[in-house]
């Protein structure tokens, strides 16, 4: 081929190439140009329509077009959904007018008032926080429909399934509505009846007892357990977990819980497959320590399992507590102890090995500390309770501790202590949560005994004034022979340190006109600092000031009488040191708590003695899964006369409260003439019971319980001369150190308007002079 051809060629080549590069870049701009026959439109200005409350510049904020751009439907299209997602419009359009965009909105009215027709089961303030709708909120359908679901969810958790809300708008001027949930709440949807598949150890009944789901019985018309509930079936099936992981079966699993609901929708049928698995023994136990100065030998005497016994989970991870607590106690706070378990066949037994490895953990510092639920209370009262601080080490003893130490303030129903992580890895923040009681106390007790003797006592209290922590107390009793009055005031941290100041005002008149032929009023002041030593260990002391004068004498009464007539005066100084173990200060379960006092009258007065009390009170479940919890406390006192014979005033009685089956004062010496209690000089009292539940709903806070009481008083010095002492020294009295015993049940219900006690006791032992009562009650309201 000659070169005039070759250079042809490649020039129709190259030709071609750029033909087709400009065919193509041409498409590429035809995107960008209107057609001919779609002429370019601008849009020249927007104008918002219909707005009332909502600000035209709020409007052009949502929307992707602006003046000046060219008009573009896709962009309409965009600024539409946007404007609609605000919430805020119940319709929009948009429209081209001359270049001019018009927006016409339709805005959602705003929610004058909200208001519940209907509802008797569930009150307002159980539905108000579950709606987010609001007054002064824009109204929109779809959070209507929201609420409506949430309020139909509470219901239905409630076991009102045959619930139905039905949402009424009332409009009102000013693009406003009334809101108004329409309810019809139908009747409660029971529980038919609960089922299990592949339970064989245990049979249906034993299984229902472990469940907080109860079967509807007619009998059952307190609280709401026998109600279907979503959440509760979620903790029934938790439930029998720890039930089956405690007896051994540590393979238990749950297939499947359904609830079906009748035809009818009176009530649901449940049924839960379970697989028990195998049943487990302890094998060997072991802990291992990568701590040095924390030693295997230090950690296992707090193993609670046994090997050869059945395996248990619930003392396994009591164990993991204990060892957790312990090396908190020795100073080790950041540990992480776990339970390995190992299973094997021996000597055809199925068998667990427990391995308990402690590991050190990350160290964690407390970053914050939050206070809830004190809506009374101030900070600072919660606050100098706790036994940690921001930047402090954190330590599981010492938030123990803390929730122990809230608790027995007496101020709060609940106290909730949780950690949750900090703003970095080796930081929380503590979060305590208080839920407020009742500190005011207005009590009315009465009781009657078998003599027809009848005591009414009114007294008011405040233990949390002005939510400073403070405690103020008046009392007034009444009764046949006795009328007392009394005021005390107690500051728990005098000068801002840990040290409880108070003081105390008291009067009594006691009326023996009939009985003995004399009157007898008391009245005086003490004052009382007390302080803690160590963390468990407290000391107080007091100063007492008092007069008591025997008045009225009838000039018929006992030569034991006319010689106390007159005026006598007490001044005497006291201490005591109490230790307190007990795992709660309101409502223990474990523990015990000791105290020793003192008090020592002579220091000026008339008065001279030397008194000594001394009591300890021991707690320990007897039956921990059904929750039986033991009590056991030893009382006694010893009174002695410095140089002078004991006056009956300054003596101990026994009876009521402190020996129930008798009446006050109903044990001990008593005159021979006159029948009245004289006191003694020395008690003992030792008082066992078991308190338990009776079977009624835990909401009801009714708890039973059984006593037995043996004790005695005796010792009453006191002896005149009969005839001016031609025949001797006579004693006027009836004493006996014999025990006495009786034995008994009672109830407690800490009902809405105060905790009321009835007791039933039987006498087994006594002396023919002592004076019972067989029943006796005591009725309070808070506020």
């Amino acid at each position: 081929m000659n070169l005039g051809l070759r250079l042809t060629v490649v020039l129709l080549a190259i030709g071609g190439v750029l033909s087709a590069n400009l065919i193509n870049s041409g498409r590429a701009m035809a995107q960008f140009l209107p057609a001919e026959n779609e002429p370019t439109v601008f849009v020249e200005d927007i104008k918002v329509k219909g707005n009332q409350r909502i600000e035209t510049d709020t409007v052009l904020a949502y929307m992707t077009l602006q003046p000046g751009v060219i008009y573009d439907p896709e962009e309409v299209d965009k600024s539409l959904k946007s404007l609609f997602s605000t919430g805020l419009f119940a319709d929009v359009t948009i429209s081209l007018e001359e270049g001019i965009l018009v927006v016409d909105v339709i805005e959602n009215p705003i929610i004058n008032r909200m208001a519940f027709e209907g509802n008797k089961e569930l009150n307002d303030e159980d539905l108000s926080p579950e709606v987010e709708l609001r007054p002064r909120v824009v109204f929109t359908r779809s959070r209507v429909q929201a609420d409506v679901q949430r309020i139909v969810d509470l219901y239905r958790r409630s076991g009102l399934f045959a619930a139905t809300i039905e949402p009424k708008v009332v409009q009102l001027p000013e693009n406003r509505v009334d809101l108004v949930f329409e309810i019809v709440e139908g009747n409660a949807t029971g529980i038919s009846r609960i089922s299990f598949l592949g339970n064989k150890t245990y049979d249906d009944q034993e299984l229902r007892r472990v469940l907080a789901t109860q079967e509807s019985r007619w009998y059952k018309f307190f609280g709401s357990d026998d109600s279907y509930d979503p959440d509760r079936l979620a903790f029934d099936q938790e439930l029998l977990r720890r039930h089956y992981f405690s007896q051994g079966y540590a393979d238990f699993q749950i297939v499947a819980a359904v609830a079906e609901l009748s035809k009818d929708r009176k009530g649901f049928f449940i049924t839960i497959s379970i697989e028990e698995g195998k049943q487990y023994t302890n094998g060997k136990t072991a802990v291992e320590s990568e701590i040095a100065d924390l030693t295997s030998d230090m950690l296992s005497p707090l193993i609670l399992t046994s090997p050869g016994d059945i395996y248990n989970a619930d003392k396994v991870d009591e164990t993991v507590e204990d060892m957790t607590f312990e090396a908190g106690r020795l100073g080790y706070a950041f540990l992480d102890i776990q339970a390995q378990m190992e299973r094997e066949v021996q000597d055809g037994k199925d068998i667990i090995n427990l391995t308990y490895h402690v590991i050190e953990g990350p160290r964690v510092y407390v970053e914050r500390i939050n206070v809830y639920g004190n809506v009374r209370t101030l900070d600072t009262v919660l606050r100098r309770e706790f036994r940690l601080v921001e930047g402090d080490a954190f330590n599981t003893q010492k938030i123990e501790r803390t929730r122990q130490r809230l608790r027995g303030l007496g101020f709060f129903e609940g106290v909730e202590l949780e950690q949750v992580p900090g703003s970095r890895d080796d930081r929380t923040i503590v979060n305590v949560a208080v839920t407020e009681r009742s500190t005011g106390e207005l009590s009315i007790g009465a009781g009657f005994s078998t003599q027809d003797s009848a005591l009414v006592e009114l007294a008011i209290s405040e233990r949390n004034l002005l939510g400073r922590g403070q405690s103020v107390k008046a009392s007034i009793r009444g009764g046949g022979r006795s009328q007392q009055l009394s005021l005390g005031f107690t500051e728990p941290y005098f000068t801002g340190r840990p040290v409880a100041a108070g003081a105390d005002l008291f009067w009594t008149q006691r009326n023996f006109q009939r009985q003995s032929g004399f009157d007898q009023k008391t009245q005086g002041f003490s004052l009382r600092v007390g302080f803690p030593i160590t963390e468990y260990l407290r000391t107080s002391f007091r100063y007492t000031l008092s007069k008591e004068e025997v008045t009225d004498v009838h000039f018929l009464a006992s030569r034991f009488i006319q010689e106390q007539e007159g005026t006598e005066t007490e001044s005497s100084v006291g201490y005591s040191f109490s230790y307190d173990r007990r795992d709660d200060p309101v409502n223990p379960r474990r523990g015990y708590m000791a105290t020793w006092s003192q008090d020592v009258a002579g220091l000026g007065g008339t008065l001279h003695f030397l008194k000594t009390t001394y009591k300890y009170t021991f707690y320990h479940p007897i039956w921990e899964k059904h929750d039986i919890i033991g009590k056991i406390e030893f009382d006694e006192g010893l009174i002695h006369g410095l140089g002078e014979p004991i006056k009956v005033s300054n003596r101990f009685f026994l009876g009521g409260e402190r020996f129930r089956g008798f009446e006050a004062g109903g044990v001990g010496p008593r005159d021979t003439l006159t029948d009245d209690a004289l006191g003694g000089n020395v008690y003992y009292v030792i008082n066992a019971q078991a308190q338990f539940p009776i079977g009624l709903p835990d909401e009801l806070a009714v708890q039973g319980r059984a006593f037995v009481y043996f004790g005695a008083l005796t010792e009453a010095d006191t002896t005149v001369p009969l005839f001016g002492g031609i025949f001797g020294d006579f004693t006027e009295f009836r004493d006996s150190g014999d025990p006495r015993m009786s034995i008994g049940v009672g109830i407690t219900w800490a009902s809405p308007f105060g905790p009321i006690e009835v007791d039933f006791s039987k006498v087994v032992m006594k002396e023919n002079f002592d004076e019972d009562e067989t029943f006796s009650f005591n009725v309070g309201t808070r506020f």
